[in-house]
């Protein structure tokens, strides 16, 4: 019977440390996607100019575009509705939080190469020219159900608008 006992908690030991690779590496997968398409999103969204202001040779990016393109590009790479929630057939088993969205232009009243600095999300980068800086989270996939709750996966992105000076 003692060794009944003791091969029932050398399974569940190795169930529990089982689950708990499968759980870190769905966070690794989810992360990468995650990571993806804001990437994909800021590079879209700061393509937003201001037709405008730029022909008047000031980099204006349109605030209002800019922010659905993002969204509409988060939507189309991880299949999400328009409340960001997942899509049947999505990777993603929870909705994606937009937490950070920022515009730095020539209409924000700096002088680029600027220090963006943003300690809530341990952002810090010099950037040379109009930028969209975005923060998403969504969270984190639990196997294994623990007292403490576990933070998002929370992924910033920031894009330069490229062009000659």
């Amino acid at each position: 019977m003692d060794y009944i006992v003791k091969l029932a908690f050398v399974l569940l030991i190795f169930i529990y440390t089982w689950f708990f690779q499968v759980q870190n590496q769905e966070w690794d997968l989810q992360r990468a996607l995650l990571k993806d398409a804001n990437n994909m999103a800021v590079h879209d969204a700061v393509q937003q100019m201001n037709d405008i202001e730029r022909s008047q040779g000031r980099l204006i990016i349109d605030p209002t575009a800019a922010y659905e393109t993002f969204q509409d590009t988060l939507q189309l790479n991880l299949g999400l509705d328009d409340e960001l929630s997942p899509k049947a057939g999505s990777r993603l088993q929870d909705s994606v939080k937009i937490v950070e969205f920022v515009i730095l232009d020539e209409s924000s009243g700096i002088t680029f190469p600027y220090l963006y600095e943003d300690p809530q999300y341990g952002i810090t980068k010099y950037i040379q020219g109009p930028s969209v800086i975005a923060v998403i989270e969504s969270k984190h996939p639990v196997l294994i159900s623990r007292a403490k709750t576990q933070e998002p996966i929370r992924v910033p992105a920031i894009q330069e608008y490229k062009y000659n000076k």
